[in-house]
This record gives structure tokens, C-alpha cells and sequence, in this order.
């Protein structure tokens, strides 16, 4: 018997039904994607020393990424020193995003009288909070407009102490709120609001915050593919730009950190940043060393609390040990040979002058011969005393060949001369006042108040040391064969005009940044690509394809039933 027009032999039936049934089903599942990233997602307005070392490397939360420290431009009388952690955090991050470890003790380290010893360390310890781990994978369950708001599942708080040069410490913050992982802003619409919430005063009318951040640094890490390419045609991208780093920042009085508390006759400081982990010994002989050869182990580093222990293997310490450490920027990058680097890590900087590879490192650099190589620069004549002068003791008339008295302790009237020890540190001449005009190339551009005499947000410490490695500093006189740099002159955001000065973290996936979108390729929360205007194209056209796809799917499946009826 013939079929009629309308009947469908059995086994089609059966696959009209299957594709009807995809058919409807991908259409809804297209509009409730498209819900997610039109009504879900946030919305908004249409590089130093990351992962420097192998240990490191693998311990983000504890990884040092850049320092800075400068006289606070809006409070010329406090001095303001800021640290980051973890490097690369893409925004988009969660559902755990970025906290700080709480298994570990963050240090901003001061040395006043140019010992390689700390006079004054401040220490951040963290401890989570969160409200429902049984029933919630969510870092936050609603809008989150305070950092004690009840839909922030997950918080930290940290305990903050500052210990003097004898071990005596002292508690100045208790249980202050750390600042969330930027989640968006359907999520956190004001966070500049949860950022100024938690700033917090400290006794001596200083302030500090913890929270998360734009990375400030700024460089074309393309520098690493042989420098810029071989041809200097690998410059110009940003490799940073987009992502965010956690901070920490602290401003206080000058004389809260300066020798006997006096900045007028001792205004010079020695800065670098430490991260402690609990019986946690860091060994070079567990980085890379030179095949067939394990690489030198830090032996007899000190634990916290002064006593020496060896911490070779099999040795079981339940003490502090610095894992990470970092001052003046790219000195392990590009300075520390590898077999080294985790070694640097551990040691304290009292011990600097006493590593002979790493100082002869210093001494006859690797990054020149390099560029004479690569480019023929001639490299400069070692030993280079001109770069002992910037990273080991600071730079003063009496310490090299660099005739300027800017900023090494020995210019202290109240320093111990004797006990002086070159030690790499990131160091700060307080009495120079802020630029109120600052020059990115720092002290070669003839702004004193820039790098290498501390570091300010916007220096770009790059192109300097760059400048600095072939000669610049001794001479005077900025290198013309490289005199564009990198061509990454400025942060991805500008630095802020008050405490903490860094910039607001951002909120779009990294890998949708563009210069007409800084807040990625769309505005958080749009989802996909947006056309010049902010038009969200992506949305919509899931949307509208959803609905196609719903409404073909739904037309399909009515028709069936009135073929049965």
C-alpha cells in the first residue's frame, strides 16, 4: 500500500523525532547560555619578577612579583611601600579566584643603616572565612556591596605585626578585612567601595590594605626570544596588560622607618619583600643546575627566630623559611644564572656580598654580551662597578664610579660605616620630594625620584635597566640603538592619586583586551565581541540564534502532534 504524503516511513519517524527533539533542546540550552552572559556575567562601560625562579614558579601564591617604594606624592611626610603577589591571575579566575595563602607570612623588610639586616619588617598573616562550605561552591551567593556583606561566602582577614631590628614585635592590626578577588560587576558593582573599606589605620597614622590589583609592571616579555626578536621588531605588546596581581601596601611616617626615627639626618631605606612558608627549606639542588651537577644548596639559612639550621635533605624544621624574596626588580630574571635563582631566593641579604658567582654575575652581567651579539652594541668594560653601585650598595660618591650622592645608607649620618655590607635591596632616599611631573626612565631621565632611587608605579624599570646594563648610568648618556626599549611605556592603568595608588583589578578575560576595550574585547558581562560602539554582538546573536533554534524546534514538534491528531 502506497504511503501517504503525509506518513513517514518508521525509521524516519523516528530520526525526525531525535532532531526535533536536539532541535528544541539546543535551542533552549542557546537561550539560557545567552541569559548566563548577558544577565549573569559582570558588566561595565564600553612582567619585575613574575615566576623568576623554579620553586617559585610553582608556588604562585608565595611568588614576589614586583616592589615599589616611594614618597607617598599626595602625603609627602609618610613613605609608601607596596608589594604583589601571584603573578598572571586572569580575571575571569573563579570559582576559587585568587586568594593569599594562609599557610604562609607575607614581609615588607626595611633596612635603615645599610646592614643587609632588617630594622623593621611587617608581616601580613591571612585566615579564610567562609560562611556555607557545605552547601556553596560559590565565592559569593548575591551582590556583594560591603566586604562583611553575608553574600560573600568566601573572605579573608589578616593579622598585621611589625618586629624592630631586636625581635620585638608588635600587633597593629587584628582581624582587618582583605579586599575580594574582583568577580565582576554584576557580582561587586562598586568595588572601588570594597577597596576603600579595606583600608585600614594603623597607630602611628599610617594606613594598609590587602586586596586584589591591576598589575602595575609593564613590559613585552618577547625580551625572552632573544631579546625582542633578534631584529627589535618583537616590541610594542603589553604582555601584561589585563591581568591582576594581589597587593599589599602600607604608608607610614618617615620616621617609622628611618634609622632612630630621624628621616632628616638618616632619610635612607633598603626595601625588599619576603613570603615565609612553615618547615619549608628552599634548595637550588632542587632547581636547574648544569647537567650531571646539582646546583648549590642555600645551606645555614636562618630560621625567624635567628637561630641557624642546616636544611639539607633529611633535616626536619618546623620553623619560618623564606621561600621567595625580591627586591630591586628583574635581578633574578636577568642577573641570577639559573642554577642560582632558588638559592637567591632563600638567602638573606646580609649574605649577598658573600656569593661570589652571583656577584661576579653583577660584576661582568650576561644581558650586555648578549646585545653586543645580538645587535653590536659593544658591551661595556667589566667589572662593572657602575651596577654594583645600583643593586648592592646604592649609589653615593664614595661607593663607585657613579659621582652622585643619592641613596645609599651610607649616606646615614647615624649609620655604623663599619657594619655597612652590600646587600641587593631596592633603596630610597626619603628627603627627595615627588615629581610632580614624573619622568618614566626615573634617574636617567633627570627625575630623582625615580628608579633606581626607590621605584614609583609608572616607572618603567625595564627600558632604565636596560639603558643601565649597557652603560647609561655610568655615562650619562642614554644608549640611541635602544633608546625606544621596549616600546611599553606606560602601566596597562594608570596608578591611582591616593593610597594605595595602585589600579582598580580589571574584570575581563585577558585574551579579549584590546586598546578600545580595556576592559577586555567587550565590557565584562557582554560576553564575546563587541563592535566599535559597545554593541554586544556576541549576546545577541546567541540569543537570537537561540530563539531561531527554540522557535524551529517548538514549530517542529507542534506540527508532529497535530499530524497525530
Amino acid at each position: 500500500m502506497q504511503s501517504s504524503p503525509t506518513t513517514r516511513p518508521p525509521r524516519a519517524r523516528t530520526l525526525s523525532k531525535r532532531a526535533e527533539r536536539v532541535l528544541a533542546c539546543a535551542g533552549t540550552l542557546s537561550l539560557v547560555t545567552a541569559a548566563a552572559v548577558t544577565g549573569l556575567a559582570p558588566t561595565n562601560s564600553a612582567a619585575s619578577s613574575h615566576r623568576e625562579a623554579p620553586l617559585t614558579s610553582g608556588d604562585p601564591k608565595a611568588d614576589n612579583t614586583d616592589v615599589y617604594a616611594f614618597t607617598s606624592p599626595d602625603k609627602p611626610d609618610t613613605v609608601t611601600l607596596v608589594a604583589n603577589w601571584i603573578p598572571f591571575e586572569e580575571p575571569n579566575g573563579g570559582p576559587n579566584f585568587y586568594p593569599f595563602a594562609n599557610d604562609a607570612r607575607y614581609n615588607i623588610k626595611i633596612d635603615a643603616d645599610g646592614d643587609g639586616k632588617p630594622d623593621t619588617t611587617y608581616t601580613w598573616k591571612f585566615t579564610d572565612h567562609v560562611r556555607d562550605a557545605a552547601n556553596q561552591f560559590l565565592y559569593n551567593t548575591g551582590v556583594v556591596n560591603s566586604v562583611h556583606d553575608k553574600t560573600l561566602n568566601f573572605r579573608q582577614t589578616y593579622t598585621l605585626t611589625s618586629t624592630d631590628a631586636h625581635g620585638n614585635t608588635t600587633t597593629l592590626v587584628e582581624d582587618a578585612p582583605a579586599a575580594p578577588s574582583n568577580v565582576g560587576k554584576a557580582s561587586m558593582p562598586d568595588y572601588a567601595a570594597l577597596r576603600e573599606q579595606a583600608i585600614v589605620g594603623l597607630p602611628d597614622g599610617g594606613q594598609t590594605y590587602a586586596g586584589q590589583a591591576s598589575d602595575s609592571f609593564f613590559l613585552d616579555l618577547r625580551i625572552f626570544d632573544l631579546l625582542y626578536g633578534g631584529n627589535l621588531k618583537e616590541t610594542g605588546h603589553n604582555t601584561l596588560a589585563g591581568y591582576n596581581v594581589n597587593t599589599i601596601a602600607i604608608q607610614v611616617p618617615k620616621k617609622s622607618v628611618a634609622l632612630n626615627g630621624d628621616h632628616s639626618r638618616n632619610p635612607v631605606i633598603g626595601v625588599w619583600s619576603t613570603t615565609d612558608r612553615q618547615g619549608t627549606a628552599v634548595a637550588g639542588a632542587q632547581g636547574k643546575g648544569s647537567e650531571g651537577t646539582p646546583a648549590p644548596r642555600a645551606k645555614d639559612v636562618p630560621a625567624d627566630d635567628g637561630k641557624r639550621r642546616e636544611d639539607g635533605m633529611g633535616h626536619h624544621d618546623t620553623g619560618w623559611r623564606q621561600v621567595s624574596r625580591l627586591g630591586n626588580p628583574l635581578v633574578n630574571e636577568v642577573v641570577v644564572p639559573l642554577k642560582y635563582k632558588d638559592a637567591f631566593d632563600a638567602l638573606t641579604p646580609d649574605l649577598d656580598h658573600t656569593v661570589t658567582p652571583v656577584v661576579d654575575k653583577v660584576k661582568d652581567p650576561i644581558v650586555p654580551k648578549l646585545i653586543q651579539k645580538i645587535y653590536g652594541v659593544p658591551a661595556p668594560a667589566t667589572p662593572r662597578n657602575d651596577l654594583v653601585e645600583i643593586f648592592l650598595t646604592g649609589i653615593c660618591k664614595a661607593c663607585g664610579p657613579i659621582k652622585a650622592d643619592l641613596n645609599s645608607q651610607l649616606l646615614n649620618a647615624d649609620a655604623d660605616k663599619k657594619a655597612f655590607v652590600p646587600a641587593e635591596e631596592l633603596r630610597l632616599n626619603m628627603a627627595v620630594p615627588p615629581t610632580a611631573k614624573p619622568n618614566r626612565l626615573g634617574v636617567l631621565g633627570n627625575d630623582l625620584a625615580g628608579f633606581p632611587n626607590g621605584r614609583r608605579l609608572d616607572d618603567d624599570v625595564v627600558d632604565i635597566e636596560l639603558q643601565a646594563l649597557e652603560g647609561a648610568a655610568q655615562t650619562g648618556k642614554i644608549v640611541p640603538a635602544l633608546a625606544a626599549g621596549d616600546a611599553v611605556d606606560t602601566p596597562y592603568r594608570q596608578p591611582g592619586a591616593s593610597f594605595p595608588y595602585v589600579a582598580l583589578p580589571n574584570t575581563a578575560a585577558v585574551n579579549q583586551a584590546d586598546s578600545l576595550h580595556p576592559e577586555g574585547g567587550v565590557g565584562a558581562g557582554l560576553g564575546g565581541t563587541a563592535s566599535g560602539d559597545g554593541f554586544p554582538v556576541l549576546p545577541v546573536t546567541v540569543a537570537g540564534g537561540g530563539a531561531l533554534l527554540a522557535c524551529a524546534g517548538a514549530l517542529a514538534l507542534r506540527r508532529r502532534r497535530a499530524e497525530r491528531a
